[in-house]
Formats: C-alpha cells, structure tokens, sequence
C-alpha cells in the first residue's frame, strides 16, 4: 500500500458522502496525517441497511489522528452545502481540498427509470458535484495547494455505456464534464481531477446490488484512498487528468495489488465505462445473485429468465462477441425449449459448475414455457448436478465443437426416470 508522506497534516478536506465507504476511506487515509476532515453527508442516524454515521465516521477520523467537522449535508439542498462550507472555514481557517465523492445510481434503462429516480441522480451527482465546487471554489482559491477531486470516470462515450443505464451515465459524466471544465477554468488556481476505479469496489452499495458472493471479485476501498492521497498530494500543476487508480499506483512504484483484495487471487470485475466486455461484467455479477440494478434493461425479442435469487440472464448478446462455451451453451437450449419439451420431461435441472464461467446455473423444464439461466431456478430444482463446466459442455456437445440439443430429451428423461425408480439421492457430482 501507499504509505502516508505527512503531506496533508493541517490541510482541511471538504468530503462530501464521508460517512461510510470510498468517502470515508479517503478520509482516514487523510487523517493518518493529521489532516481535518469536514465529513458533508445525510447520514446522522443510524441507518437500518447502511453502516455508519457522520457521528461514528468523526470518531473513526479523529482516532486516526485527524480533526473531524461532521455536518449534516443533503447536496440537494444548497443552504445545507453553505451552511457547512461556513462552519468548515470558521473552525478550520479555510478549505484546501474538496472531494465530490456523494453519488446516486439507479442501473435502468430509459423507460425503466421513474423521473424521481433520474431527478435524484441528476440532483447529486451534477447539481450537488457542481453546487458544492462552485460554494467551495472562493476558499479552495486561497489555499496554497488547491484541488477538487471528483468520484467520476473518464469520458467514454462507446454507446455500449449509455443505452442500458442512460440516465446514470449522463449523471456520472456530468461530473466529469465539470473536472473538464473547471481545470480550465482555474487552472493554476486550483488543481481539478478525476478519479474512477479499474475494478469493482466492495462498498455497501456494491454489497447491495451485486448480491452474495461478489465481495471475492472486488478491491477494497483502500486503493481509492491511496490513489485520492497520490492525487491530492501532488503540486496544482497536476490538473485535468481522468485517473485510473491502479494505473497511478502502478506509476508510483506499487507492485502488489492482491493487499487491495477482498479475496487475493480471486479474478476481479472490471468497473464500469472502462471498456471491458459489459455483458461479461453482467453475466459475472448475474453469477452471484445480482440484483436488478445490474441487469440490461434492453427490449428483445429473446426472452429474460428469473431465478429464485433475482438473477435475470438475457443469454442473447448485446455485442458482436462471441458468448463463452458455458454461455452459449444454455443460449442454445433455451433456443431449443418448446412446450412440448417442457411436457415431456417436466423437471428442474440446477448445475453448481466449477472452472470457467462456474456458479450456479437452471434448466427449467417444468415451468410453462421452460427456462434457463444463471443463478438459482424460479422453483424448487429436482435435481442437483455438480460438475466442472468442460464436462458440462460436453454434456451437449457433437463431435466437440456445437450443442447438440436433439440429445437432451434423451438424457433427462433416462436421468429423470432414474431418480424416480430408484432411491438414489437427487444430488449428483460429475
């Protein structure tokens, strides 16, 4: 990890959402040096999902050897962000940094997205990113080494990142509109940067929507605190940069990355707008019981298929590349599904494969218009097969090479009557 240089001690921070996650983690790292912390964020009781408060955030600051400010600070609400940028400057001096880290996300599509939801998004993460820069600006240009710091990706603007989520995406570019924007506008005054993570962070908001088990994909959020402490520590020349915070680590000597791990080792899921695959990125959260958050809300002519858990797999791809063999695979099944099929078998085949692309899987063969997918079945399976997913694809594969499903009817029907005729468990390894 980045070790603290003492950079910091005496500057004041302005955090915006430093009550809990990659806010509050920049934060103590900050405080590590003695810095004073302004913690601008909602949450003054405890809440019944989320962890922590501005209060319990403030303690956490000052045990790490800073000085903490907690304000209560809606970014929806101008006289709240005066109110604390006030109190900031008369119980510290003044304001050396800001850091627009509160953000709203809603992963929905164009006529999925209820206006109170696009409002909101628009509200926090624009107008509350452009209010508290603009509310704070007068005092940042008065520090002798001035920057705001922005929570926001750098803009991309392939369409594969607009049309599922468009609403999120305008709102998180506007944010990174203003990084452009006013490192022009004060350059040599005030340094304006952004910041956005290469892999997914374990946040409670990640915990949220990307359901159980994604935490071994993801990074801690101590990496964004090392690459937020890089950025603010460097002179105000550094200005107008969309940084990547492994990439900036890498750049300042970092080697090993798996002390950023939640599970060292364990693949990683790539962040958003960053030009990964986007429904690989979909089909691995999918694995791990994704909420609806995550899922593409693109109308198609190819169904989408609910399991127990939420998970919803749309096994038609939305790109030009090709599908995995374990993807491809079920997309060919489901292709294959008639009612016919469904009357003939009428049984609930679950598949906990391991290898590549291994997690749970469905064949419904039982319910009306049968179904497959990732995640848990919409009903009780009947049958519970472990294998790895070579074997699963050879399960259905002809001469090695394409899924042959005209063998399936064949094969759950001798499996299926089996199972019945006989006494044997209905938990099968492979």
């Amino acid at each position: 990890m980045l070790p603290n240089t003492g950079k910091l001690a005496g500057c004041t921070l302005f955090i915006t959402g430093a009550s809990r996650g990659i806010g509050k983690a920049i934060a103590l790292k900050a405080a590590k040096d003695g810095a004073n912390i302004v913690i601008a964020a909602k949450t003054a009781e405890p809440h019944r999902t989320l962890p922590g408060t501005i209060y319990t955030a403030a303690k956490e600051i000052e045990a790490a050897g800073g000085k903490a400010l907690p304000c209560i600070v809606n970014v929806r609400e101008e006289e709240q962000i005066i109110n604390a940028v006030e109190k900031a400057v008369k119980t510290f001096g003044g304001i050396d940094i800001l850091v627009n880290n509160a953000s709203a996300i809603s992963l929905s599509g164009t006529l999925e997205t209820e206006t109170k939801k696009a409002n909101l998004m628009m509200d926090v993460n624009v107008r509350g990113t452009y209010l508290t820069s603009k509310i704070c600006l007068p005092h940042l240009r008065k520090s002798k080494n001035a920057h705001i710091l922005n929570l926001s990706p750098p803009l991309n603007l392939n369409p594969v990142w607009f049309k599922n989520h468009c609403a999120y995406t305008i709102s998180k570019y506007g944010m990174s509109m203003c990084v452009l924007g006013m490192a022009e506008e004060f350059r040599g005054e005030v340094a304006v940067n952004a910041l956005w993570p290469k892999t997914a962070i374990y946040t409670a908001a990640m915990n949220m929507l990307g359901g159980s088990g994604v935490e071994k994909q993801c990074r801690k959020t101590d990496i964004l605190a090392d690459a937020a402490y890089c950025i603010l520590t460097k002179p105000k020349s550094f200005t107008g940069n969309f940084v990547i915070d492994e990439a900036l680590l890498r750049e300042e000597g970092i080697k090993d990355f798996d002390v950023y791990a939640i599970a060292p080792g364990h693949p990683l899921l790539p962040d958003f707008f960053l030009d990964a695959e986007p429904d690989v990125i979909t089909m691995k959260l999918e694995q791990h019981g994704a909420s609806q958050a995550f899922k593409e809300e693109k109308k198609s002519s190819q169904p989408k298929h609910e399991g127990l858990d939420g998970a919803k797999v749309d096994l038609e791809s939305a790109s030009a590349k090709p599908l995995s063999p374990v993807a491809e695979t079920f997309r060919v099944i489901q292709g294959a599904i008639s009612e016919e099929f469904v009357k003939a078998i009428q049984g609930v085949f679950q598949f906990e494969l391991s290898g590549d692309d291994g997690g749970t899987w469905y064949i419904d063969l039982k319910t009306k218009g049968g179904s497959t997918g990732c995640g848990k079945p919409p009903v009780k399976a009947d049958v519970v097969m472990s294998m790895s997913s070579a074997d699963f694809v050879k399960m259905f594969t002809e001469h090695g090479d394409h899924p042959d499903i005209l063998m399936v009817p064949v094969c759950w029907e001798a499996y299926f009557h089996l199972v019945r005729e006989t006494s044997c468990p209905k938990d099968l390894a492979i």
